[in-house]
């Protein structure tokens, strides 16, 4: 596994400055796992944006979907590709840090640092592969508060995600209330219907189908199933975008030829742009993490671990959330957001709901929208002064 530079260990100080760190936690309280496994003296690898003020009320935990990671603000270490979230974070920005503590951590299960696997299992002195346990959405953010244990953050001012990493800031509002003071689920869903899991199977079976797969033991061939996580990542980012979004990109226009050429290569842009999008991202991820992140995902639902009822998971609960979903979004459709305002509404939570018109699909929340900024800046200021942070940028 290549490790991003900078990466710092856990006796190195921390001084919240680029390029980045890394901790192992677990060391003296092991993280039980929902599968009933506890990992001891794990990784995690996180990203820190911003400054911390002394009382530490500024920190925002931005929780990234299932093909981000930590580097959501800079050049990318391994692709060199500006940052997921680039638009959003920064002077200036939504997420201004200027004002807040911003911090992105990777996934447990992930590929960028944080356990998981392709990290090495220290009982074998080999990668974990797939004796790395299954994991689950709410061991990811017991992880994470693990992580600001370490650091000193009690209470995060807000927790915010897209997709995967709104399951994460659900999962934190219903796990730990007492530690959030603002929550912004965004694109995301409660559960993963028939259909979520259905698309996540087709990428997985690509990956396993793949010879160079070697039965999730690649790395000690000297391979890496390249063709079938490219194909997996062009699955799944068909569905997120749009149908009008791709007629708009691509219509049926040919790509660098006048005419059809009769045969299976990439005679369409949209052909071409799909090739491209799984080509580029085997660069920086891996095949297991797929597997096991996806499968974080389908196993998602929250009304289920709560008796049935959505609502038994936020009863009394103190933070106040902004709910937002996209117009156009077919994966995490806008109904899925109304599910969970509906369970909020139930329990006479604190919420605030916003539709935003676009035909950006699922992936909306990463693009240049700026309705859907004007809210999220809005919401925030409005938390921030009921919350007291202070309006002179952190010292």
């Amino acid at each position: 596994m290549i490790l991003p530079k900078g990466l710092v260990s856990a006796g190195d100080p921390i001084d919240f400055v680029l390029p980045g760190h890394r901790v192992f936690l677990g060391c003296d309280r092991p993280l039980k796992l929902d599968c009933g496994v506890e990992l001891s003296e794990f990784p995690v690898a996180y990203q820190a944006y911003g400054r911390l003020n002394k009382d530490g009320s500024n920190a925002i935990l931005v929780c990234h979907a299932l093909t981000g990671d930590q580097f959501m603000a800079e050049s990318h270490p391994l692709t060199h590709k500006e940052g997921w979230w680039d638009l959003m974070v920064g002077p200036g920005k939504p997420l201004d840090t200027m004002h807040y503590f911003v911090l992105c951590v990777n996934v447990l299960g992930g590929c960028m640092g944080s356990a998981g696997p392709s990290e090495i299992n220290p009982e074998t002195g080999e990668a974990w592969g797939l004796s790395f346990p299954v994991i689950t959405i709410a061991d990811m953010v017991r992880a994470q508060a693990m992580l600001l244990d370490h650091l000193g953050i009690e209470k995060l001012f807000a927790v915010i995600g897209g997709s995967m990493g709104g399951m994460q800031v659900l999962e934190w509002a219903a796990s730990f209330p007492q530690r959030v003071f603002a929550a912004v689920p965004i694109a995301a869903a409660a559960h993963h219907t028939a259909q979520n899991i259905a698309f996540h199977e087709v990428g997985r079976q690509a990956i396993m189908a793949d010879p160079d797969w070697c039965g999730g033991e690649y790395w000690r061939y000297g391979k890496r199933p390249h063709r079938g996580l490219a194909v997996a990542r062009m699955a799944a980012h068909i569905t997120y975008l749009s149908e009008p979004k791709l007629h708009e990109k691509f219509g049926r226009r040919l790509q660098d030829r006048e005419g059809l050429t009769y045969g299976f290569d990439a005679d369409f842009q949209v052909e071409s742009y799909l090739r491209h999008q799984g080509i580029s991202f085997v660069e920086r991820f891996d095949a297991n993490s797929y597997l096991y992140i996806t499968r974080a995902m389908d196993y998602f639902d929250m009304a289920a671990r709560y008796g049935g009822g959505l609502a038994n998971a936020f009863v009394d609960t103190p933070i106040r959330f902004c709910v937002i979903s996209f117009t156009s979004d077919w994966l995490y459709p806008t109904v899925e957001s109304r599910r969970i305002v509906h369970a909020l509404n139930a329990v006479a939570a604190n919420v605030s709901f916003a539709e935003i018109v676009s035909n950006g699909g699922h992936d909306a929340f990463l693009l240049d929208e700026p309705k859907f900024h004007r809210v999220l800046t809005g919401f925030l200021g409005g938390a921030a002064q009921h919350r007291g942070l202070p309006k002179t940028p952190t010292g």
